[in-house]
């Protein structure tokens, strides 16, 4: 990755991570849509973007938005290898719980060197999935990426694995504790409630699994590797 002497700004770190967190999910790329996620004023986006567009980072494509260029790609997986190493080491060597772990990350991101980041990564194994399940790029910038599907957009009858959480919300996280729903689970959708209502699903290994209504929020924000 980058050498941590000729590191771009926090906030253009922040910015090319913001972008492809969105690309991610699927969202699309606007100044507006940076603007909510970064809250920031659309003004203050828009001139960032165009800052990051003079560096070559980020290109507008019709009709498509913004996109990372290649540079910026590379750019922002640096950012997230960061981040989530530092995620990964917080919870498996100092207790830290996954609700906790990602306003430490945001702050401590930007300071570490990239000795200590490799450091992190050899003492925990070199993982390439940190707590929440979120892939962990390696040092070259390449990525392991498993075929999944949001839960919000599985038939009833589906059934897989909890794989990966995508809000980083303290409250819903630790609502998944609380209920024992986390990576690695079995999950099974029994049905749709009509009229928005409420997705129902089994969560564990049968006779153990329980029944649990979810709403749009949760089901968005859980990824399933269908069996």
């Amino acid at each position: 990755m980058s050498d941590s002497s000729q590191r771009r700004s926090s906030s253009i770190e922040d910015y090319i991570r913001a972008i492809y967190g969105l690309v991610e999910r699927g969202e699309a790329v606007t100044n507006t849509t940076l603007a909510t996620r970064l809250e920031v004023s659309p003004s203050s986006a828009s001139g960032m973007v165009t800052k990051l567009a003079q560096q070559g980072l980020v290109e507008h494509v019709p009709y498509r938005g913004i996109e990372l260029t290649a540079d910026g790609m590379l750019l922002a997986r640096g950012v997230l290898r960061r981040h989530r190493l530092i995620e990964t080491y917080l919870v498996r060597e100092l207790a830290y719980t996954w609700d906790e772990v990602h306003a430490e990350a945001d702050a401590l991101e930007h300071a570490v060197s990239d000795r200590l980041v490799e450091r992190i990564a050899a003492k925990l194994g070199n993982p390439v999935r940190d707590p929440h399940g979120d892939p962990i790029p390696a040092e070259d910038g390449s990525i392991e990426d498993v075929p999944t599907c949001i839960l919000d957009e599985l038939p009833p009858g589906s059934v897989g694995e909890i794989v990966r959480v995508w809000d980083t919300d303290p409250d819903l996280l630790r609502y998944l504790t609380e209920h024992a729903i986390g990576l690695g689970k079995r999950i099974e959708v029994v049905e749709r409630q009509p009229f928005g209502g409420p997705m129902v699903v089994k969560v564990g290994s049968p006779p153990d699994d329980a029944t649990h209504a979810l709403g749009k929020e949760i089901a968005q924000a859980l990824s399933v590797a269908v069996r």
